[in-house]
């Protein structure tokens, strides 16, 4: 019995350390468990954050963009706040990444609506961003749909709320180059003012100054067509466009304005409302064209078309230039006036007429240059060119795509030849068809 007694105390010390190991196992998978479904609770919280991959800032004296692209669509809400001035833009779900965390140090001092960027959990599941503001502003936000090489985009506008006038930003800078220009000139002597009392010429006389609004294709988000050898014709625009305005404005009765000064996207019907607001007697639209094949080359001067477009070329790269607000971002949701008002009446045959003289001039002086694409000038329906009152044309100044014409497009010495040749069409075609009278007039002192 004893040994009985003893083994079944054997017996249950071991049943008793069996329980203990069964327990312990059934803690330690239980702790397991917790720490997995935790671990994968995190992991499916990181996941289901949107990542922003690229951010971009980019200022301008019209307005400032911010660019937050992404794989999936953002979900925000946007804040005004006064006292001081401050934009609020709540993201939901995103994730703060590095990428993000540079959009402070991408705030310029020169910036002339924002003064500063800061970012920060507001609260579980919102990231806020908080745009401390240099003036009053409009701001706009707006979700875009991948298309080109850039997937989701959401977009914040800076507009300032009381908008500069580009008419008075030019009559000031004609000011400025007046008064530098006269700074260095010495008193007339007494025979050039005899010469002027031989001519009539009164003191303060009235002339006619023309003003050529000069508008460099594409910009900012849209870089238009880009070569192999990774050349924007963004870039290559505004080359060519800074250069025709210091030769217009050079010559003693005009003057011009650039539709954009900088890397930055500005929509079709901006470009025709800042030409009007200029009481702009030209419209001149630079670009760089391009083709899916390098062998592609020479010169073109279009103007708008009503009935279709002389090629299929043509009408190919009428669609190709009208996509670029899809491209560099358009608010769909906010009605624009201007594009309703520049569409209304496009039957202005004088329009029309002027605007193909202008371009037959401007194509004669770029033959001197440059190989034509196309000896006549060509015709389509480009938005850009769809002003009713303003003649108006569109340079493609060579093939980006063609590597020969690409190396002349990046030389200073063929954009300073280009911009040239436009000048010398520009005053062909003056000559030949003064500009009529206007009620505004600039007065020479």
């Amino acid at each position: 019995m004893f040994e009985r007694l003893a083994s079944q105390k054997v017996s249950l010390t071991t049943a008793s350390v069996g329980c203990r190991n069964i327990l312990f196992s059934s803690k330690f998978y239980t702790l397991l468990l917790i720490v997995a479904a935790q671990f994968f609770l995190f992991v499916d919280t990181v996941s289901a954050d949107t990542v922003v991959n690229s951010t971009r800032i980019w200022p301008a004296s019209e307005y400032t963009r911010l660019t937050l692209e992404s794989n999936t669509s953002i979900d925000y809400s946007l804040i005004l706040l006064k006292n001081p001035d401050r934009v609020v833009l709540d993201l939901k779900d995103v994730a703060l990444t590095s990428e993000i965390k540079k959009l402070p140090e991408k705030i310029g001092a020169d910036n002339l609506y924002i003064r500063a960027l800061r970012i920060g959990r507001f609260k579980p599941g919102i990231l806020r961003l908080v745009l401390d503001l240099k003036t009053a502003v409009v701001p706009q936000a707006f979700v875009l749909e991948p298309v080109g090489d850039y997937g989701q985009r959401l977009v914040l506008d800076i507009y300032p709320a009381f908008p500069p006038d580009p008419l008075m930003a030019l009559l000031n800078e004609s000011a400025i180059r007046s008064a530098q220009a006269n700074a260095h000139e010495n008193i007339k002597s007494d025979k050039e003012a005899k010469t002027a009392a031989v001519n009539n010429e009164k003191p303060g006389s009235t002339i006619r100054l023309i003003t050529v609004a000069i508008d460099p294709g594409h910009g900012g988000e849209d870089p238009g067509a880009m070569s192999e050898g990774g050349t924007y014709e963004k870039n290559i625009t505004l080359a060519i466009a800074r250069k025709l305005k210091d030769k217009i404005d050079a010559e003693p009765n005009m003057r011009a304005a650039l539709t954009r000064d900088g890397d930055y996207f500005l929509s079709l019907p901006m470009r025709l409302d800042k030409a009007r607001k200029l009481n702009a007697d030209l419209f001149v639209s630079i670009h760089a064209d391009a083709f899916v094949k390098p062998h592609a080359r020479g010169s073109s001067v279009f103007t708008l078309s009503e009935h279709g477009a002389t090629s299929a070329a043509a009408g190919w790269l009428a669609k190709k230039e009208n996509d670029a607000d899809l491209i560099g971002g358009v608010n769909l949701d906010t009605k624009d006036p201007y594009l309703n008002e520049t569409l209304l009446d496009l039957s202005l045959s004088q329009t029309r007429e002027d605007s193909h003289n202008l371009a037959r001039e401007v194509l004669s002086e770029i033959s001197e240059i440059n190989h034509l694409h196309k000896n006549n000038v060509e015709q389509a329906g480009f938005a850009v060119l769809k002003s009713p009152d303003i003649p108006s044309i569109l340079v493609e100044t060579a093939f980006i795509s063609n590597p020969e014409e690409e190396k002349r497009l990046r030389n200073k010495t063929y954009q300073d030849k280009m911009a040239k040749a436009m000048l010398f069409g520009i005053k062909r075609y003056f000559a030949k068809n003064p500009p009529l009278s206007r009620s505004k007039m600039v007065r020479l002192e």
